[in-house]
C-alpha cells in the first residue's frame, strides 16, 4: 500500500490487529521527533494527522482538533504529561542511539540506557507530549 497516497476510507478498511493512535498537540513536530529519534517513516503528515511506520508496524498521530466529537477528548489533561502509565516499547531500536538523538531535541531522559535483568538494554525517553518511549535491544 502506498501510505503517501491512500485515502482515509481505504486506509481505515486496511487496518487489522492492534491499533495505536496517539493524540498530540503538534502532529508535525511529533512526527519529526519520532523520525529523528527512532527512524520511523512518516506519511501524509499534516497539522491534524500522520501515518507512522516502525518496521512493519503502523500507527497514527492525530491532533486534538480531529477528536472534537470523540469521547476521549474530555479526558485529556490540561497540562502534560498526557501519556502517563503507558510504555511504548520499540524492541528494534538501539537505546544508546535513541537517547543521543532525543536529548538535543528537548526530550526528557527518564532513564539512560541500562542493562536490565530481563535480558534487554533499554532507556526511557519522555517526549514533549508526555509519552514514554522505551527503545530496547536484547543483551548479547
Amino acid at each position: 500500500m502506498n501510505y503517501d497516497k491512500v485515502g482515509p476510507a481505504d486506509f481505515g478498511r486496511s487496518l487489522r490487529g492492534l491499533g495505536l493512535n496517539l493524540l498530540v498537540r503538534d502532529v508535525v513536530a511529533r512526527a519529526a521527533f519520532l523520525g529523528e529519534v527512532f527512524d520511523m517513516e512518516a506519511h501524509q503528515v499534516t497539522r491534524d494527522f500522520a501515518i507512522l511506520r516502525y518496521g512493519a508496524q503502523l500507527f497514527q498521530l492525530h491532533s486534538d482538533g480531529t477528536y472534537h466529537a470523540n469521547p476521549l477528548l474530555g479526558l485529556l489533561p490540561e497540562t502534560p504529561p498526557r501519556g502517563g502509565g503507558i510504555e511504548l516499547r520499540l524492541y528494534d531500536s538501539d537505546p544508546d542511539v535513541a537517547v543521543a538523538r532525543a536529548e538535543p531535541l528537548g526530550a526528557t531522559i527518564l532513564q539512560p540506557p541500562t542493562d536490565k535483568p530481563h535480558g534487554l538494554r533499554e532507556a526511557y525517553i519522555l517526549d514533549p507530549d508526555g509519552y514514554a518511549w522505551v527503545p530496547s535491544r536484547p543483551l548479547a
